[in-house]
Formats: C-alpha cells, structure tokens, sequence
C-alpha cells in the first residue's frame, strides 16, 4: 500500500483535525503508511488582513485544492464550513467523520452574552456571528479579530475584547472546552453550513482511495451536512452574506434549521424544513428557495 500524503494547514487546530483523520485512518487500516504535508493558505499568510478583503470563496482551501490537482497530496483535510459549495472540476468531497459540536460558543472572563456590558467589544470576523450578535444584542460593538485560536485569545487576555465568539469544535478539538462561557443557542445562533464537521476531499478519479476511506464515515453527520450544502449551492449566496444551516435527525425525520440575516436592515428570515432521510438535498433546495424568495433583498448574489 502507498503512503498516503495528507495536507493540511499549519495552524494548531488544522493539524488537530487532521489527526483526528489519521487515527480513523490508522484504526481502520493498522500498519497504514501516512505522510502530513502542511500547506500554508493565503489567508493564514496574511494575518492581520479582515477576511472580507479577500475576493475570492474558500480562502482557506484553495492552496490545498491546488495540491491536490498539481499530485502533491493525496487527501486534504478542512474544517467544511470553509468549502465553498461548489468545488473546482476534477475534486470530491467523500466521506463524513462524527460530526464535533456544532455550535458557537462565547468566551469571555465570566459573563454570558445576556452579561455582557453595553458597549462591549466582541470579537469575530464572521458576518453571520456579527449579524446575530447585533440582531440580538444590538448594543454590543461586534468587531474583526484574525488569526488562529490561540493569538485570538491572547487578544482577549491582553483587553483588545471583551468578549470573543467561537466555534465550539475547535475549542473541543484543542482540549480548551473550559475556556468556553457559554454555548450560545443553536436556535438563535444558527451555525455556518457544515460546521463541526470535517471534509475530506480528494481527486474525484481516485477510486480506490474513496473506498478506503468509507469506514471514517459517520451517516447521521453525512446526512446532515448533506442538506446544509444542498441550501448552500441553491442559495447561491455571496461570502459576505450573513447565511446559517443546521439540520439534524429527529427519529426517522430530518429537520433543517436555516436563516439569513441583515443586521443594517435589521431583517432575520427563517424558515424550517422537513423530511425523510432519502430527502435530504431536497429539503436542503426547498429551504434555500423558501429564503431566497423572502430576502431577495438581502442576499449578494455571486458574481
């Protein structure tokens, strides 16, 4: 059997993620031959600069894409709320690992998010944690922060925030759940498609390669990410559009959670959709159309 060159990025968490991968592969298939290659991205180059400047989707992905295509890796491991929803011809994502908390979480030195003093600065560079924070505490001052998770937290440490809003996977994943204050409610803050799961993707030619990795792969996570990318592709939103999706089995059903929010117009549209468990791209179009049609407005369609 070959070695298996796995990319990743270089910061702590990525290289975590891609461990996590590892030790699946490892159990599954003893005695594997596997090889990390780190691939820095653009963005992970230019820390300090906000991420709506950067013009083009999938901005930590791209360089691992590139790998990929070019044969320098064969797997490349990411967070999947970073891929866009359509990947550049010749790439497929393929199996679903266990799916990690996909909440987000507030870190501060104690106070909850109902605590949190008028005026406060919360750190995040997500238009969509922005835009739920401002929707819901409006008096609050929702400001960029870059880097990886640790420089963002000695940010907070240092009182350039008072406040920060994270994924709760990562946390997880570094073994930093106790700096976590408080998980903040799926049902307001509806996470980004695809969030707290990994995505694998390979060269879509590579057969055998998909084969081995089916063990990894978790079906109720599959399933559900497989409706948030489906309200994704078919709402064809732009980057800086603030857009949450969060589907989950209840029983034998398959609910998707889903919203897109405009905090200068303060507007928040939802909706909720339903269905089987071989339903789950349709119930992912049928929200996305349902959304579209109420906040035309507020959607920046892609160029």
């Amino acid at each position: 059997m070959k070695t298996i060159r796995i990319g990743t990025r270089g910061s702590r968490l990525a290289l975590a993620q891609t461990r996590q991968v590892e030790a699946l592969l490892i159990t599954a298939y003893p005695g594997i031959s596997l090889q990390e290659v780190v691939i820095r991205s653009s963005a992970d180059s230019s820390p300090d600069t906000p991420l709506i400047q950067f013009q083009t989707r999938g901005v930590f992905v791209r360089e691992l894409e590139e790998a990929l295509l070019e044969g320098r890796i064969d797997l490349a491991v990411h967070s999947l709320k970073d891929m866009p929803s359509r990947l550049p011809e010749g790439l497929t994502l393929t199996v679903t690992p266990e799916r990690a908390d996909p909440s987000d979480a507030l870190v501060s030195d104690g106070k909850t998010l109902k605590e949190l003093e008028t005026g406060a600065v919360v750190g995040t560079s997500s238009p969509r944690r922005q835009a739920f924070l401002h929707l819901m505490r409006p008096d609050l001052s929702a400001t960029d922060i870059r880097g990886n998770l640790d420089t963002r937290l000695r940010k907070l440490e240092e009182g350039g925030y008072h406040a920060l809003i994270l994924a709760s996977a990562g946390l997880h994943r570094l073994g930093m759940s106790h700096r976590i204050t408080e998980r903040l409610p799926l049902d307001h803050f509806i996470p980004a498609p695809g969030q707290g799961a990994l995505a694998l993707e390979i060269r879509a030619d590579e057969m055998k390669l998909l084969e081995m990795l089916q063990p990894l792969n978790h079906p109720e996570s599959a399933l559900s990410v497989e409706a948030e990318r489906a309200f994704l592709m078919e709402l064809n939103a732009g980057c800086t559009a603030a857009v949450g999706a969060y589907a989950c089995l209840q029983g034998d059903e398959l609910v998707l959670h889903a919203a897109i929010a405009s905090p200068a117009e303060n507007l928040l549209y939802r909706t909720t959709e339903r269905g089987s468990r071989t339903s789950a791209q349709q119930i992912g179009i049928r929200a996305a159309q349902e959304l579209r049609a109420k906040g035309e407005a507020i959607l920046r369609p892609t160029p």
